[in-house]
């Protein structure tokens, strides 16, 4: 009988209620870190159009594209924290193929807008005379268009490539595991991550070695007594952006490092690796880089920084004044207090 009943279950679609329990505790976590992560990248956003209206830069608009990019990784785990909350929900084939690209394509965005920012900065100290010939609009919106354009095609790859996809069990939920072939997946981390990490490791060695000859010019020319008491404001800048993109690489590698390790042995070996743990506990690992791409510009750039708090000033005055024109109209059946004039008092 107790066999009857778990093939009742199991036949229905239910799920066990230690299932059911995981899957509202998975939706929860899901539900806070997509809320964190649409909240600060939008008021990042925010904070960078602000900046750009003011200082015209062009490069901040690789940023004000990493703060997208996070964002649209927070509204897709939207999706699948209804998912996780409709237990049991059976979708069909392509409903779980076209939300996992969505899924693939925000990721791979927000990676390679990490890419573009790494690349600017590395620029901007290498040629520092030519950047703003160099990035002009028409080259940004171009290199802006091809982002988009090259995570699109990483991310909906197996839709327009049936090859790619994985039949999936009736009973399952959407998974990468679950829709992906091992084909695609070991495709995405070689061809996707790994040079990506790569590429950040070299522009950080390169900007390190440029950065340490302009220290040492700077000593060379304080030495001979013809710096004038002049303060090193390109080497100050120089190690600014350095430490902005060493945070950058660290946090990308801690946070997409593991899961993408993990996956490719599970890919290589799919006994050797519970797929559970990765898509259950690595992949939000992965996703909370979305989350501290904003905390860390919000913390290290002081002009982000800067405009973040006149944002929650002016949120903080237009609230204020709301509550005091509520206070200072009286309301009906109440007499309001005589005016003096500025007149009448000198007199």
């Amino acid at each position: 009988m107790p066999e009857d009943r778990v093939g009742d279950m199991l036949s229905s679609g239910c799920a066990p209620q230690g299932t059911a329990m995981a899957s509202s505790t998975l939706g929860t976590i899901l539900a806070v870190l997509a809320s964190l992560i649409i909240t600060a990248n939008t008021l990042v956003a925010i904070a960078l159009l602000r900046l750009i209206q003011k200082t015209g830069s062009k490069g901040l608009y690789f940023v004000l594209n990493l703060a997208v990019a996070d964002a649209m990784v927070g509204f897709t785990v939207v999706g699948l924290v209804i998912d996780e909350f409709s237990q049991p929900f059976c979708p069909p084939q392509i409903f779980c193929v076209l939300r996992m690209a969505f899924v693939t394509s925000s990721s791979a965005a927000s990676i390679l807008s990490l890419i573009l920012v790494a690349c600017d900065r590395h620029l901007a100290i290498r040629k520092p005379f030519h950047y703003f010939q160099l990035v002009t609009g028409l080259r940004v919106g171009v290199r802006l268009v091809g982002l988009w354009l090259v995570a699109a095609i990483i991310g909906f790859l197996p839709v327009l490539t049936p090859g790619f996809q994985k039949m999936k069990a009736t009973d399952e939920k959407c998974s990468f595991f679950g829709v992906f072939q091992p084909t695609y997946m070991l495709t995405v981390f070689c061809v996707g991550f790994f040079p990506a990490l790569l590429l950040f490791i070299y522009l950080y060695c390169d900007m390190l070695k440029i950065a340490s000859a302009h220290v040492q010019h700077i000593r060379e020319v304080e030495h001979a007594g013809l710096a004038g008491g002049c303060p090193p404001s390109r080497t100050t800048s120089d190690v600014k952006a350095m430490r902005t993109v060493a945070v950058l690489i660290g946090c990308f590698t801690l946070s997409w490092l593991p899961f993408f390790i993990a996956s490719i042995v599970q890919t290589v070996c799919p006994e050797c690796f519970p797929y559970k743990v990765i898509e259950n506990y690595l992949w939000l690992l992965g996703l909370g880089n979305s989350l501290l791409n904003p905390l860390l510009y919000s913390c290290w750039q002081k002009d982000v920084r800067l405009q973040l708090s006149q944002l929650a000033a002016g949120v903080k005055r237009r609230v204020l004044l709301h509550l005091g024109n509520g206070r200072r109209f009286p309301g009906r059946g109440t007499k309001s207090l005589p005016t003096v004039s500025c007149l009448r008092l000198q007199d």
